[in-house]
């Protein structure tokens, strides 16, 4: 039985993973004033995080379409998939798993299983990754759930924004507490595990480092890990010699977190998803 994996482009994988795991991505959409682009193909995200703070209306994003959905569902079939899989970001964050619900419904070629992965950036990318290369291996849909299951209790995402000003800008927060913030200089950690978003707030930058990496001591040992930044590659590098130690032997991914994330969180945040031997706390 051939199983095929769907996931959406906020899931964070290189390139060169989904292609040689065959994995089908679904683009989300960034709008920039009056122009709409697909995410991970119309817009390079460098240029976006270098111009983010200067568009006079904030970007906003979008989920696909369910005919977007039924169409790459359809296209799959017709290539032979037997099965389908569909995982993507979290209900709490995003429309896109309703979406695809919804196209799940009205799709009938062959059985599909849509799947809140309860993450973002990585935290989804890992439980994609797995997910595929398990159905590459021949695994049963309920094998690959399973696993996947255990692997979400087992993956904790986390990122130092440089300023709470672009979480205000997307309306994901109220209004005066990020004034505050701004009058503070304090400086956001967000967290996300088994679907529940949090924010703690630090002094400086250098808190925010302390922090991120008293969060991963937490989570020790780390099976997986993934270093995640908003264009700030030589800053989260700085971050992974610190913790280098505490890390795994095999290959890091260091990813520059989409813009459908990005236009949140803004430039210069630098983070990581993780995935723990254990079930996070």
């Amino acid at each position: 039985m051939s199983i095929k994996i769907v996931t959406d482009s906020t899931c964070d994988l290189p390139l060169d993973v989904i292609k040689k795991l065959d994995i089908a991505v679904v683009p989300l959409y960034i709008n920039i004033g009056d122009k709409g682009y697909l995410d991970g193909i119309d817009i390079k995200r460098k240029d976006f995080y270098t111009n983010l703070p200067n568009y006079e209306v904030h970007p906003t994003t979008a989920t696909p379409s369910i005919e977007t959905f039924k169409s790459i569902y359809k296209k799959l079939a017709k290539k032979g998939a037997d099965e389908l899989l569909s995982i993507h970001i979290s209900e709490s964050l995003s429309a896109t798993v309703k979406i695809a619900e919804s196209a799940a419904q009205e799709f009938k070629d062959i059985p599909l299983t849509v799947r809140d992965s309860q993450q973002l950036s990585l935290g989804t990318g890992f439980q994609v990754e797995l997910a595929a290369k398990m159905a590459k291996a021949g695994k049963s849909m309920k094998a690959i759930i399973k696993a996947a299951d255990d692997l979400m209790s087992r993956t904790f995402v986390a990122a130092g924004l440089d300023t709470l000003e672009f979480l205000r800008r997307s309306g994901r927060m109220n209004v005066f507490l990020a004034g505050i913030g701004s009058l503070l200089q304090l400086k956001p950690i967000l967290t996300m595990k088994r679907g529940l978003p949090g924010l703690e707030k630090v002094r400086t930058s250098k808190k925010a480092f302390e922090r991120l990496i008293n969060i991963l001591k937490e989570n020790l040992p780390i099976e997986s890990f993934a270093l995640l930044h908003t264009n700030a590659a030589d800053k989260a590098e700085e971050f992974k010699l610190q913790v280098l130690d505490l890390l795994p032997r095999e290959k890091i991914y260091s990813m520059d977190i989409t813009p459908v994330i990005g236009a949140h969180i803004g430039p210069n945040a630098v983070g990581y998803a993780l995935v723990s031997e254990r079930t996070v706390q």
